[in-house]
């Protein structure tokens, strides 16, 4: 895989294990190939089983490796839960070189200053996220690179998270024949493509709701601000559906993916389906307003739930900039009348807009190609990452600098 031209994801969800590759260059970023398989092994966003996790990871490179016709051979993981937590931090280092003018290697510098910070020893830098570059006392500068100084800093934010946690999900994708080009916060990622600047400076709050949890990241002033998982999503509406209807989980799965709405006022009552019910030989007929009547409820909960959570967060349960919800169960229709009755009228849905990945499951795998490109272009298609490798060779990582924090968890 060409370390200087090809990028790959891995979200490694409750339900699904999804993996994204893309073709990046200075212009623009292509999506070239997905893969994704049945997640097993994890519950409620943490893995429980490493051999089964590690299997579900093979299954869905190998799908990838498929469609695309290359050997992906490092990729970027993706990471979230409560035990990530932020802190803000700030570095400082004389530029270097006789013009001073400030190359990746000063910018690297100084984010490792930043990223010396005290911590109790089960916890781990995850990533360093710049909110802003001073250079000479110049203020608000997004990218420094070809600017000339003497003294660069940088305001940024720390993620950290629990070593155990990360230690495991790390020795998953390596026991895949993996190696890890550099971890990445799902809420930071999520956020590239589903957040405005505006919304961000005004404050808003985007909610990722997946299979097993709630993701909720909170933007001020355009920065991530707090972030905070909820241990309910599709599962918790799909194990009501099982209970209701006494039938097995894979069915209610089915049938809320065929037939589910979130408002019962919406659902037809002329359409009905046979389902089988647990300790029966018999099926019973349900109509789609049965089904909605189990659905809403639920769907309204969460929203109730998210809306709280915001509140213990020591935010504003209306932020100024509304609520932006993303994630698999915001594919169940008419939804967003739900959320905006619980959460206000200033809600959106969104997903992204990328051909074989419109669903809004994929926002968090398509985001993380996105800010990667963003946050690493200089390393990704710099002067020596120009040439192609061989499709097929596979090595150690090109991209040692964005590789160093593993030392932390090994």
């Amino acid at each position: 895989m060409s370390s200087g031209e090809f990028i790959v994801s891995l979200d490694i969800g409750t339900s699904k294990v999804r993996v994204i590759v893309a073709e990046v260059t200075r212009e623009n970023t292509q999506i070239v190939g997905v893969g994704s398989a049945v997640s097993k092994g994890t519950k409620k966003g943490a893995i429980i089983d490493i051999d089964q996790a590690v299997q579900s990871i093979r299954e869905a490179i190998d799908h990838a490796e498929r469609m695309v016709g290359i050997d992906i051979s490092k990729v970027f993981v993706g990471i979230s839960g409560n035990h990530v937590s932020l802190q803000s931090s700030h570095g400082v280092v004389a530029v270097s070189g006789e013009n001073k003018e400030i190359g990746q290697d000063d910018i690297d510098r100084v984010m490792q200053a930043a990223r010396v910070v005290a911590l109790p020893p089960e916890r781990a830098v995850v990533e360093v996220v710049p909110k802003q570059f001073v250079v000479d006392g110049l203020r608000d500068i997004q990218d420094p690179h070809g600017m000339v100084g003497v003294r660069l800093e940088v305001d940024a934010t720390i993620v950290t998270g629990s070593k155990t946690i990360i230690h495991n999900v790390l020795r998953c994708v390596e026991k895949a024949d993996l190696s890890v080009a550099g971890i990445i916060l799902l809420p930071l990622a999520a956020g590239e493509i589903s957040l405005s600047a505006d919304e961000k400076n005004m404050g808003v709050v985007l909610a990722d709701i997946g299979a097993g949890t709630t993701t909720l990241a909170v933007y001020e002033q355009g920065h991530l601000l707090s972030t905070g998982v909820l241990p309910v999503g599709g599962e918790y509406i799909t194990h009501d559906i099982a209970y209701g209807l006494r039938t097995q989980t894979e069915t209610a799965e089915k049938l809320k993916r065929k037939y589910g709405v979130a408002l019962v006022e919406e659902a037809d009552q002329e359409v009905t389906f046979q389902v089988p019910t647990i300790g029966s030989n018999k099926e019973k007929t349900v109509s789609q307003e049965e089904l909605a009547m189990i659905i809403e409820p639920r769907v309204e909960e969460i929203f109730q739930l998210i809306r709280d959570e915001v509140e213990s967060l020591g935010f504003s349960r209306e932020p100024a900039g509304g609520y932006v919800l993303t994630g698999g169960v915001m594919s169940i229709p008419h939804i967003l009348g739900v959320a905006q009755a619980q959460l206000g009228q200033a809600v959106r849905l969104v997903s992204p807009r990328h051909i074989g990945v419109e669903d809004p499951s994929f926002t968090s795998g398509v985001g993380m190609i996105h800010y990667i490109r963003r946050r690493f272009i200089h390393q990704l298609v710099g002067p020596e990452n120009q040439k192609r490798p061989s499709k097929n060779k596979k090595g150690p990582s090109t991209w040692v600098k964005l590789k160093n924090f593993l030392s932390e968890f090994i």
